[in-house]
């Protein structure tokens, strides 16, 4: 698959579809099994995987058999087609390519164009009960925009894949609303000036019911440390009245409390259709996120002594929170080791990052990843200083010989980072 398919992750623009012909012939071939089960539909800037694990995870405490197709993987390419946790077998994703490999020498289809498909025909062929499925980019040519959801999601809305999706917040919006479907409510997560217009708009001419998930729930100020050190534990609001008291979550990290807010709209949602999700379901789901769906690469610790953390945010807003919490984790120093691919709007970037953070620079093991030497010497001009290293897991054994106790090791700027990490470390998903 790596080697013959064009991979966005791995070589980015060049493996870009911008049409639906390859995923709809490619479904054909199959018989179309997105047609033949249910699914929840999730796009957005940042948040929509966490928030797909989190929807999903809800869902089998529920006791649906729920399947959850994300992107990308980190360690493990079966990552990203589960279900209730578990990885699709690779002796599925053998017979698969065997199946239809005629099949694909015709269409061509792209890496992610032949993923889908492939998890379209393992929930089928599963029967699951239901499939939350993430949008890998944007979402009117996304591979995944061909199915009809009983609720369409849109996290949130902010600058990333400019080239393909434009460069105005509203271009990008209205890229996304694309996923809304004739007559299927929709959820939107954060509610934000420059789109709420656009998706209200949209969901009228659908004839979808829209409901602004933020207007109905809020999440405590005050976000404290589990009782084990691990996690968090909020209060969550509905309708200005206590919903879920002490909710834990094995994961931290405002963002992802947003990400809940979110996850609750779609439950929501889910409810109003006959079903009846319960608050025991909701807590039970969150509190066991990471074992229901193996979840991993936000605000994970991968050590203690020093603290080191990794986390998956990529572009500036998902960074923007992410160092927002970094600003506020008690530390004597602080290390970071940073490295990113070479399609991004770096200036922005690094902007974002703390300057008195001593840098290991170092490029992500894929052909889009950007050259050490030259992110050190953006890095410098905008105040960041450190040194390079020819690998992610060089520049991290680097930091932790010189990192003590009261210091903090920070692993991020790119997922290809934070995979490797995982990756050099053994820490695999289940």
């Amino acid at each position: 698959m790596y080697s013959q398919l064009p991979m966005y992750q791995r070589i980015g623009k060049a493996a870009y579809k911008a049409s639906l012909d390859n995923i709809i012939a490619l479904c054909n071939l199959l018989d179309n099994p997105q047609d033949h089960f249910k699914s929840i539909h999730i796009a957005g800037t940042n948040g929509k995987g966490s928030t797909a694990h989190f929807v999903a995870s809800i869902l089998q405490e529920y006791g649906l058999k729920t399947g959850l197709y994300t992107s990308p993987h980190l360690v493990d390419f079966r990552e990203r087609i589960r279900i209730n946790g578990t990885m699709i077998p690779e002796s599925f994703v053998i017979q698969f390519i065997k199946d239809y490999k005629q099949g694909f020498d015709s269409i061509k289809p792209s890496f992610f164009e032949m993923t889908a498909g492939m998890a379209f025909d393992y929930f089928d062929k599963e029967q699951v009960d239901i499939a939350i499925i993430e949008v890998g980019m944007g979402g009117r040519l996304d591979s995944t925009n061909i199915i009809n959801p009983l609720i369409s999601v849109i996290t949130n809305i902010g600058y990333d894949h400019m080239q393909f999706l434009g460069e105005t917040l509203e271009s990008i919006a209205k890229e996304k609303a694309a996923i809304i479907k004739k007559g299927v409510p929709l959820v939107i997560g954060e509610t934000q000036k420059e789109t709420k217009d656009i998706f209200i708009r949209k969901a009228e001419a659908e004839e979808s019911e829209i409901l602004f998930a933020d207007g109905y729930f809020l999440f405590s100020n005050e976000i404290v440390p589990g009782a084990s050190g691990n996690g968090m534990k909020l209060d969550i609001f509905k309708n200005g009245k206590l919903y879920l008291p002490e909710l834990t979550c094995p994961l931290s990290g405002k963002y992802l409390a947003k990400n809940m807010i979110t996850t609750l709209g779609v439950i929501d949602v889910f409810n109003a259709s006959g079903q009846d999700v319960s608050t025991d379901h909701i807590r039970s789901g969150i509190q066991k996120v990471t074992e229901n769906t193996g979840l991993m690469g936000r605000w994970q610790v991968i050590s203690r002594d020093p603290l080191s953390i990794c986390d998956v945010g990529h572009n500036y807003d998902g960074l923007s929170q992410t160092m927002q919490q970094l600003n506020e984790t008690p530390c004597r120093q602080l290390h970071f080791v940073m490295g990113t691919v070479n399609d991004k709007k770096l200036a922005d970037i690094l902007s974002l990052l703390p300057k008195n953070a001593r840098y290991y620079f170092c490029k992500p093991d894929i052909p889009r990843g950007l050259d050490q030497e030259e992110l050190a010497q953006q890095a410098k001009e905008a105040g960041l200083n450190g040194k390079t290293y020819a690998s992610v897991k060089s520049a991290y054994e680097a930091a932790s010989s010189i990192a003590q106790s009261p210091d903090v090791i920070f692993i991020g700027g790119s997922t290809f980072v934070v995979a490797e990490i995982l990756a050099s470390q053994d820490i695999i998903p289940h």
